[in-house]
């Protein structure tokens, strides 16, 4: 069905331009300009498929569109539109399952097996280039089809008896019916729309843009027939479809350096440019998801990643004057690794193992007097003890036993003050007490300082009353309910010595209390970057997009995050980059912590990715195994081989059917892993045999070609995006394509 609505709000397009009508034809790349009935498109050109096999399909335009049926010519379907659903035939796919059994970078080669294979049985055996898994210099032998992958599994057994003993079952998409038409709804009649044709949606205007699940994307939007059923293209400039992609692989909001997004931006457009018609097949060049790009269309845009796109237009890196494969991972582990090793391809002079490390890296130390310990109930203070003094609410003092002194009814006032100013609550006259300054008495002043009043008359039922303090000492009066609001609130420890009306509050206690409640308002630190320090002992950071420079004070406390755990430091050495936390009084830092990464030089030490540990029962990987091998019971996994960079390379799984070989990226997909960097570690039952298989590892993604992390860690010491290009790419040039 297609219907429309009225038109809605306006966005102003400047790639686009509305002019004369013209019919338009499919774009080339190349050319200079592409017209869709008066719509431009500036070149280059290039055509994302947004979705495969669709049924029903709801475009928006912001500020209107027009709906075109193109065959041999061109039929207006609708105009000045706001929405169009179009209904289709969703195909019935069914799946079919083909052997790989070998590859080789000659064709003739391929050929020579394929044909001395000889299948019986229906099954044929055939070539095809191995473009699609990046190895697009290889040519791989294939057997198909099978109906099942039991099937599958069977004949490789028949192969392992021929002396082929790597054999990796493929799984494919197939139409299991004939194509059929499109039904739209155009007012009040039903059409039917020819299957050969296609459907242009182009906006109105240069102030309008498309959207599809809630996506904006720029360009004009064709819906075609494919052998998988339907598909929707986004057709649109090459360069604004890397404003799509370039944060969607490289967040500038949790990646920082500017250079490194314009590195991601080259090596993104090499890749876009090199793989255009990867799917011709299926009328788009290239997918949105992680197996082309991630592409994110216009939703996706960040100011800094346009800029980063814009200023290096048409630049793309190259090898001997030919497009380079620009692969690129996540995490690398500390070391990137030679291509052939992972996918098996002919060896690349540009995609070698590298190490990710950064040879004009910078180092900055900070040092401070160490912070004393502090103590409440068992639990280490320091942290809030250092944030009060920071901020200025408590006084610094160097003599160890002042905080687990007892605290003084003057000294309480003075600090609670000090905190209603922080957190924008007016100054109280407190009520001093002439008794101890015990915590029943400690919650009364603080609820009327806070004027918490309310909160305890109307947010504690009696019962919550009853079971906050049910094994606690006899608490008399209104202290009852004061001191029952503040231990479910949090504020104060859940702990039967607050109820001893004997007991002082030692000044470290009332410090975690005053802590507590100044955070149950908002936490008074400030977040950002770490960028260098100063000669006049001041620190550059970058916080909400700009970079500032704060004198640190003299009594600076210092603290280091690692692992989940703070822990107080008296020097510090940082190379730029890292996260900190800090909190300013009188425009001084006076405490700062430090996310310190793991304790090594490479550039992609702060991922989460850096390390990891993965354990997997023998059951769970047996099951795993047995989807592409037919092992049997899994008997033993034995490291064969490793690259340069460490990465396991070659890998022999032992079954009690059959034993195989796994090489390069299919370890990595077998054992289901986020890398092939890893060691493994088995563990026992009581009978002595094998119940766990632990891989301790380390990186994200293939590690080949550029490291997203090690780039934006290089960009924030410094470097440009040519030098972090041409340390991941070795011997290339950059160069303007276009």
């Amino acid at each position: 069905m297609l219907k429309s609505r009225p038109r809605s709000s306006k966005y102003f397009f400047g790639a686009f331009a509305v002019l004369f009508f013209l019919a338009g034809k499919p774009p080339e790349f190349g050319q200079e300009n592409q017209f869709f009935q008066g719509f431009l498109i500036q070149n280059p050109v290039i055509k994302i498929g947004l979705g495969v096999n669709l049924e029903e399909i709801t475009i928006q335009a912001s500020s209107g569109m027009k709906v075109y049926e193109v065959g041999s010519d061109y039929r207006l379907l609708a105009q000045d539109v706001d929405e169009i659903q179009v209904k289709g035939h969703k195909e019935k796919l069914t799946e079919k399952f083909v052997l790989q059994v070998a590859q080789t970078a000659k064709r003739e080669e391929a050929e020579k097996l394929a044909a001395r294979l000889k299948p019986e049985g229906g099954l044929r055996a055939y070539v095809v280039s191995g473009r699609e898994s990046k190895s697009e210099d290889l040519y791989q032998v294939r057997i198909g089809d099978f109906l099942t992958r039991t099937e599958a599994l069977r004949f490789i057994k028949t192969l392992n008896r021929q002396g082929i003993g790597e054999a990796w079952i493929l799984r494919e998409e197939v139409t299991e019916e004939k194509s059929h038409p499109l039904w739209v709804l155009v007012g009040d009649e039903l059409e039917t729309l020819n299957k050969e044709n296609v459907i242009y949606f182009i906006p109105s205007d240069q102030e309008s843009y498309l959207s599809y699940k809630g996506t904006h994307y720029r360009g004009i939007f064709v819906l075609r027939a494919s052998p998988k059923g339907l598909v929707l293209v986004n057709t649109l400039n090459l360069e604004d479809y890397l404003k799509g992609v370039v944060p969607e692989e490289l967040s500038p909001e949790l990646f920082h350096g500017y250079e490194a997004l314009k590195a991601q931006a080259v090596a993104a457009r090499t890749y876009a440019i090199k793989n255009l018609g990867l799917n011709r097949e299926l009328g788009f060049d290239l997918c949105d998801t992680p197996k082309c790009q991630v592409y994110g269309g216009l939703s996706a845009e960040h100011a800094e990643s346009n800029r980063a796109v814009e200023e290096t237009n048409g630049e793309v890196a190259l090898y001997k004057g030919k497009l380079i494969n620009a692969l690129y991972t996540s995490t690398c582990g500390g070391m990137t690794e030679d291509i052939e090793n992972v996918f098996e391809g002919r060896p690349q002079p540009y995609l070698k193992s590298t190490e990710c490390t950064y040879e004009n890296q910078k180092e900055w130390t900070l040092e401070s007097r160490p912070m004393l310990p502090v103590w409440m109930i068992g639990r280490s203070i320091e942290l809030e003890t250092a944030m009060l003094i920071g901020l200025g609410i408590i006084p610094r003092e160097t003599n160890p036993s002042y905080y687990r002194e007892p605290a003084r009814f003057e000294e309480a006032a003075v600090w609670i003050d000090k905190a209603l100013t922080l957190v924008g609550k007016s100054s109280q006259k407190l009520a001093l007490g002439e008794t101890i300054l015990n915590f029943p008495n400690l919650a009364g002043i603080m609820i009327a300082a806070f004027q918490w009043e309310d909160r305890v008359k109307n947010l504690m039922l009696p019962s919550e009353v009853e079971f906050v303090l049910r094994d606690f000492p006899p608490v008399r009066g209104e202290a009852r309910d004061s001191l029952a609001y503040l231990i479910h609130s949090g504020i104060f420890p859940s702990t039967p010595e607050m109820a001893d009306e004997k007991r002082t509050a030692t000044r470290g206690e009332l410090i975690y209390v005053l802590s507590k409640a100044v955070r149950s308002y908002f936490d008074p630190s400030r977040k950002g970057l770490f960028r260098g320090l100063t000669r006049k002992n001041e620190i550059e950071v970058e916080a909400d997009g700009e970079n500032r420079i704060i004198p640190l004070s003299p009594d600076v406390f210092l603290f280091r995050s690692q692992d989940g755990e703070v822990f107080p430091a008296s020097r510090l050495y940082l190379l730029g980059g890292e996260d900190i936390r800090w909190v300013e009084n009188g425009g001084e830092i006076g405490w700062l912590e430090v996310s310190y990464p793991m304790s090594t030089a490479t550039l992609d030490r702060g991922s989460p990715f850096h390390r990891w540990l993965v354990r997997h029962s023998k059951a769970e990987l047996e099951k795993r195994v047995n989807e592409y091998y037919p092992i049997g019971e899994l008997q033993d996994i034995v490291v064969r081989e490793r690259g340069k960079s460490k990465r396991v390379t070659e890998l022999q799984i032992i079954g009690t059917e059959s034993q195989v070989v796994v090489k390069g990226l299919k370890i990595r997909w077998v054992l289901g892993l986020r890398d092939t960097l890893f060691t493994l570690d088995k563990e026992c039952d009581a009978g002595g045999g094998t119940s766990h298989y632990v891989f301790a590892g380390k990186g994200w993604g293939h590690g080949v070609g550029l490291c997203q992390v090690g780039a934006s860690r290089m960009a924030q010491s410094g470097a440009e995006y040519k030098e972090i290009l041409k340390k991941y790419y070795q011997d290339i040039k950059i160069s303007r394509y276009y």
